[in-house]
């Protein structure tokens, strides 16, 4: 089974016109071939900046972290 993403430009133009995504997902199996629209969300992944929903980056987590280590002192 072969499976490949493409970007929906490189497609032939009737078959363009009908999906309505930037990219899909071409597999073939057994001689068949599956299109399958592949919908892009977005949001941002909330499990990204140590579990925070995204909101705080990484230098600022660690800059908390240092701060609540000297406090332990």
């Amino acid at each position: 089974m072969i499976e490949i993403v493409l970007d929906t430009r490189t497609l032939p133009e009737p078959i363009d016109r009908m999906i309505h995504t930037k990219k899909v997902k071409i597999r073939e199996a057994d001689g068949d071939f599956v299109i399958t629209p592949i919908q892009e969300s977005s949001e941002m992944c909330p499990l990204l900046g140590m579990f925070s929903d995204g909101k705080i980056s990484t230098d600022k987590f660690l800059t908390q972290k240092q701060v609540e280590k000297k406090l332990e002192v």
